[in-house]
């Protein structure tokens, strides 16, 4: 028998972990066991360890039951092809890959033989090891033929078919080889086959029409790789747990007329609220409120299944026509949601409010709630006004109109005073403490596509922005605080939402950018959110605000999850963490369990293990929180691409957003479609790229093309496919400086122009 690599004795989860790292072979149970010397009896004790391990996402296991550490590669393990590039070098990807968060790892393959020239597709058992940063894939046996699939619009060329990816990074066409039932204009999925230079197509499944309704949004789905379908085990449990009792030991805050107010095509109802003047005699004018979360980790409990599905996911996705949940819909739009006149579990968090709107104290409770009403913003706010003026009553009809969205929401004195009229009251407190923190003020419209209910396109225009939200917003900042704050106070863990302040190299760049309006941003003071808001308030309500304002966004950093503490700059926070959405996000969830440990409500808190693993949960949920708003982002993209394909050939309203050798990027007015007006378009004249100044100069005319510049363009191509959109100036139009007026005409006529390129001073 082998002498124990380590010495004898039963290992902890990082002995276990440094093991598998080490280890030249492949890592299973009687490896381990081996290297360890363990006795039968903590071998069966070994067993369940690697069962939590996997459970908590620690490791994973390979074909043969080989381990490794989640987020890494076996040490053998099959790949499948994924791309050969022009250079000859040959890249695959792990035919199997669960790791929750971590991006599917490229391996660049080492062929031992040219004469063995491997294919996209092509299937391979290969020895895996890790250089760098990246991986090297030694290829060990030839398998039978698996799938790499594309999706793809199908075009006909002549006599052949191409088929053109969707994803605007894919510059490659490629032939099919069989199109199956698809015809040109369907959006297919593909498999790539065959070697450089020939790789060819071959449809495995016909999806229909790419402009149809729902074709968007699943277009992102496949694109980033959304887990759309839970596990089968997941569903069962989700079903399984839906049915369990509340739980004793609730406080029982059912007569209170608790409101949630949100989105009029809401899909779920994280949070509800609540408010009544003080009667503590300490707090003299103040305010009590409640912030009602629906209790997900009641149900979601560490390890379980719906766990692992949940922090796979990250978060919900929301797109125009669906939500890709990251829990299974009897939990996220049915128990855990908080749905008027149903009794519901609940994380309370009771606020005291001082009379200028600071927080003077906090607790949490395990809660029962019932909602008194699910009120649309629009539906509040035109409460809230119809009581402020004179002319319009409550029972008008405009008011009750407006109302008839939700049948269930009762438009009576009763709800109006005993709730909405407490909640304004309160808030305004709240606001009074928030405009004294001047936290980043950065008023940008959010688009929004409404559909009918066939999914087609009815209008794409800018969120309207009410008092209604603003409110809200800053009932759930409170309870962020507070959830952050309580947590701290206890030494427990924190997940907290970080927002650091921008790099310097992104400020110089700022700066540079307000120098083009004659606007001065000084380098040298100490930069807080305030600062930003002076320069808006500096240059005022001007056509060019909204692009001041967008490259002011710019200039920010990137939010991020994490337990190490850096403060919130945008807020103007030094505490901050996710408490108010747990049914769609998984950050807020951890926050739920560690009050819930840390305060001894009962079952479901942090387990020791995600306590230690904090720093790897911030990291993953970032990474997916990153895709989530890039899936998002981009199905609106098509929404406006298509939206705007009625369009093409006529004049539109523009406003350029960036300029560069290449040419000049320019949104659409109104609903902010982003498109390309190409260099090549602008005419004979040589152009000169001015770097520092970011704009196109004209060299005879000495006309411009400068960011924040209005232009009247024509929409020469909308591609709802891609998302993406082409520009051509129109014949006998002008570009001007902004604020210049205009002295020459700009032809489109004669060859390409010149370009220049003025660099940056340095």
């Amino acid at each position: 028998m082998a002498k124990p690599k380590h010495k004898p004795g039963f290992p902890t989860r990082q002995q276990i972990l440094d093991f598998i790292a080490s280890s030249d072979t492949p890592a299973g149970k009687r490896e381990i066991a081996r290297a360890f010397g363990l006795t039968a009896q903590e071998k069966i004790a070994l067993k369940a360890l690697l069962k939590d391990m996997a459970d908590e996402g620690l490791i994973d296991s390979a074909p043969g039951r080989a381990f490794h550490k989640m987020g890494g590669l076996p040490k053998v393990t099959v790949l499948r092809i994924a791309d050969v590039d022009d250079g000859g070098n040959v890249w695959a990807v792990p035919e199997r890959w669960e790791a929750e968060g971590v991006p599917v790892p490229r391996l660049r393959v080492r062929e031992r033989s040219k004469r063995s020239a491997l294919g996209v597709g092509d299937r391979i058992l290969a020895r895996t090891e890790e250089a760098g940063k990246g991986w090297i894939a030694h290829p060990m046996k030839h398998l039978a033929k698996g799938e790499e699939l594309m999706l793809g619009v199908l075009r006909r060329e002549g006599d052949r078919l191409w088929l053109e990816g969707v994803e605007k990074r894919e510059r490659r066409q490629y032939q099919v080889s069989d199109a199956g039932d698809a015809e040109p204009g369907d959006l297919v999925l593909a498999e790539k086959a065959g070697r450089p230079p020939r790789i060819t197509v071959r449809v495995t499944e016909r999806l229909g029409d790419p402009f149809a309704p729902r074709s968007f949004s699943l277009i992102a789905i496949h694109e980033h790789d959304i887990p759309d379908r839970f596990a089968d085990e997941a569903l069962e449990e989700a079903e399984r747990v839906a049915k369990q009792p509340l739980g004793d030991g609730r406080e029982d805050l059912t007569e209170l007329p608790i409101v949630a107010i949100d989105p009029a095509d809401a899909r779920d109802h994280d949070d509800a609220v609540w408010a009544a003047p003080d009667d503590d005699p300490k707090n003299p004018d103040g305010w009590k409120a409640v912030v009602a979360i629906a209790d997900v980790s009641f149900y979601v409990r560490p390890g379980s299944a719906l766990d692992r599905e949940a922090r796979r996911r990250g978060n919900s996705v929301y797109f125009p026509d669906r939500v890709v949940p990251m829990l299974p819909e009897i939990l996220s739009a049915e128990v855990c949601s908080l749905k008027t006149g149903e009794d519901r579990a609940a994380l309370a968090c009771h606020l005291q409010i001082a009379k200028d709107g600071t927080l003077k104290s906090w607790r949490f409770t395990r809660a029962v709630v019932r909602i008194a009403a699910n009120i649309a913003y629009e539906d509040a706010q035109a409460a809230i006004d119809a009581r402020a003026s004179p002319q319009r009553k409550l029972g008008s009809q405009e008011a009750l109109a407006t109302a008839a969205r939700d049948p269930s929401f009762r438009w009576d004195d009763a709800l109006v005073e005993g709730a909405l009229v407490p909640l304004w009251s309160c808030w305004r407190a709240l606001a009074t403490a928030r405009d004294k923190r001047e936290p980043l003020d950065l008023d940008l419209p959010e688009r929004r596509v409404v559909l009918d209910e066939m999914g087609r396109i009815l209008s794409v225009a800018p969120r309207e922005r009410l008092d209604a939200h603003r409110l809200i917003e800053d009932y759930m900042i409170a309870a962020n605080v507070a959830a952050a704050k309580a947590l701290e106070a206890k030494k427990a863990p924190v997940m907290y939402r970080v927002h650091e302040p921008p790099a310097r190299e992104k400020l110089v760049a700022l700066k540079d950018y307000l120098e083009t309006w004659g606007v001065k941003f000084a380098l040298g003071q100490v930069i807080q959110p305030k600062t930003f808001n002076h320069i808006l308030d500096k240059i005022g309500d001007v056509d060019f605000r909204p692009q001041v304002m967008e490259q002011v966004l710019r200039s920010q950093t990137q939010a991020y999850y994490a337990p190490g503490n850096h403060g919130h700059f945008g807020l103007a926070l030094g505490s901050y963490a996710h408490f108010t959405s747990p049914i769609r996000r998984y950050a807020d969830l951890i926050v739920h369990r560690s009050l819930v440990a840390a305060y001894g409500l009962g079952p479901g808190g942090l387990t020791d293990d995600e306590a230690a693993g904090m720093e790897r949960i911030g990291e993953s949920i970032s990474r997916l929180e990153r895709r989530a708003m890039e899936a998002e982002r981009d199905t609106i993209d098509r929404y406006v691409a298509a939206f705007l394909a009625e369009k093409v050939g006529e004049l539109v309203e523009t406003r350029i957003t960036g300029v560069q050798n290449f040419g000049i990027f320019a949104t659409v007015a109104g609903i902010g479609g982003d498109g390309l007006l190409p260099v090549r378009d602008l005419g004979s004249e040589y152009f000169r790229y001015d770097e520092a100044a970011r704009k196109l100069v004209g060299e005879a005319s000495g006309d411009e093309f400068a960011i924040g510049q209005a232009l009247q363009l024509r929409l020469a191509e909308a591609n709802p496919v891609s998302g993406a959109l082409r520009f051509e100036l129109p014949e006998g139009r002008y570009a001007a400086s902004p604020g210049k007026k205009p002295e020459r005409v700009l032809k489109r006529r004669g060859r390409p122009p010149n370009i220049r390129h003025q660099g940056r001073r340095r």
